[in-house]
């Protein structure tokens, strides 16, 4: 079988480095604890966005110096006291009650996910050490269901930090045709997701829904890294693209957190031009760090590009 890349250097067709090692799966030369967020941070940026008008609050026309909500008035809406919530803003407070964090996520107004992530946080100790988890290894299962699906629609395997694991041909040349195919076997050459996205110009030039999905990547990050706070791999990934580039470092600091289930990519193919298509992610019960990812076109048109677009893999 000719590989996608191998099609491409016979052709006119422009291509990126390989896997540049700027947006690999490698360890940050310095990690860094600050990334990685603390319950009082997070929980001033959810409460700087929620106004005292869309609660129901008078403030009698008196001037404010917060953009949101002042802690007195948020411990009075979750029933507990300023002082202790002043503490537990400032991490001061040694625990918070499970009781507690669900009337502060009411008052606050979270959803599902950030109330999850509220709960993450608070069950991390003040000052979590890092620790290298290793490189991670997909699970067998998540191998069998991507093998079983052959190259009939475009799918990859990622782990906890974004990092391609696994692809079958198809995906390869959909997401990331300027990578080796083989390039997600070896743990020093894995394709970092959120690396490209932030970092690679052809990555960056792919999507034509790029804000959205910007948004959606960070927020799924930091929702990640409440799930893992000592994931020192993890905290070198926020720190490295809080560094190096601008749009990431500003969507971070709103302190959005999201899931990442479904949704549309719009592409702008280097190869087989605009491809517009779902994605859909699977989660295995027994390995929920690996997700199966898989896209289907959204409009005939995307459908026959998808079509053309295995004819180079085949």
């Amino acid at each position: 079988m000719t590989s996608t890349l191998y099609r491409l250097r016979e052709s006119n067709h422009p291509r990126a480095v390989g896997t540049p090692s700027g947006y690999t799966h490698g360890v940050a030369r310095e990690l860094k604890l600050g990334v990685m967020e603390s319950l009082g941070v997070y929980l001033k940026s959810r409460r700087d966005r929620v106004t005292p008008a869309e609660i129901g609050l008078r403030t009698y026309g008196t001037s404010r110096r917060v953009p949101g909500l002042r802690r007195e008035e948020l411990a009075q809406l979750a029933g507990v006291s300023a002082g202790y919530y002043t503490r537990l803003e400032q991490g001061l407070a040694e625990t918070a009650s499970r009781q507690v964090l669900d009337a502060l996520a009411r008052a606050l107004r979270l959803d599902d996910v950030e109330t999850g992530h509220l709960h993450n946080l608070a069950q991390r100790s003040a000052l979590p050490r890092l620790a290298d988890p290793g490189p991670e290894n997909p699970h067998p299962r998540v191998l069998a269901l991507l093998e079983n699906l052959g190259e009939a629609v475009p799918a990859l395997v990622f782990g906890r930090r974004g990092d391609v694991l696994a692809w079958n041909h198809a995906g390869n040349a959909l997401m990331a045709e300027h990578v080796a195919f083989d390039a997600p076997r070896d743990p020093e050459r894995r394709p970092s997701l959120p690396r490209m996205f932030f970092l690679d110009p052809l990555t960056r030039d792919l999507y034509r829904n790029r804000a959205e999905l910007a948004r959606v990547h960070v927020a799924y990050l930091r929702l990640t890294a409440g799930r893992y706070p000592t994931d020192a791999r993890l905290a070198g990934l926020i720190g490295e693209l809080t560094m190096r580039s601008d749009d990431f470092a500003a969507l971070w600091a709103t302190g959005d957190v999201a899931d990442c289930t479904v949704g549309a990519l719009r592409l702008q193919h280097p190869t087989v031009g605009e491809v517009d298509v779902d994605y859909q992610v699977w989660v295995q019960p027994d390995s929920p760090d690996h997700r199966l990812e898989i896209y289907t076109p959204r409009d005939a048109a995307s459908a026959d590009a998808v079509r053309l677009l295995l004819q180079f893999v085949r």
